[in-house]
């Protein structure tokens, strides 16, 4: 049996992508959007339950993307991102049924209802991103 070698110069190096656990190993892009759109669909069933679901939706995908800080947060703001989606469409739905008829206030509520879609997606990225962070360390600790 031939035992590998190790010098001082290979053992200060990390170990090689495929040398390391399978959840040391950078994610790739398509498990990142998948990891995204779990969290997406997390914080969209959960959002009429809890007042902070972007915060749990951000932390399923950021728990799913590993460990490192920085990848589970970029993930769990790309999780808030999509989900701004459903919450574009329920804006729009909600705005389009309340300003039926409505004359010269149309131009006003809509652009009410642009500035409350921008604080929404704000809020949705930025607490994705926080649960991201948060699920990172809880995949770390746990």
């Amino acid at each position: 049996m031939v035992e590998k070698q190790t010098t001082a110069r290979s053992a200060d190096r990390p170990p090689a992508a495929d040398e390391r656990p399978p959840d040391e190993r950078p994610p790739d892009d398509a498990t990142t959007l998948m990891n995204a759109l779990v969290g997406a669909v997390a914080t969209v069933v959960t959002a009429p339950a809890l007042p902070f679901a972007a915060i749990v939706g951000g932390g399923v995908a950021g728990y799913l993307q590993g460990t490192d800080l920085a990848e589970s947060a970029k993930v769990g703001a790309i999780s808030g991102a999509i989900a701004t989606i459903p919450a574009f469409l329920f804006v729009w739905f909600v705005a389009g049924v309340l300003l039926i008829g409505a004359n010269p206030v149309l131009a006003l509520s809509s652009l009410f209802a642009l500035l409350l879609f921008v604080l929404v997606t704000l809020y949705l990225v930025g607490a994705g991103a926080l649960g991201g962070a948060l699920g990172a360390y809880l995949h770390r600790e746990l």
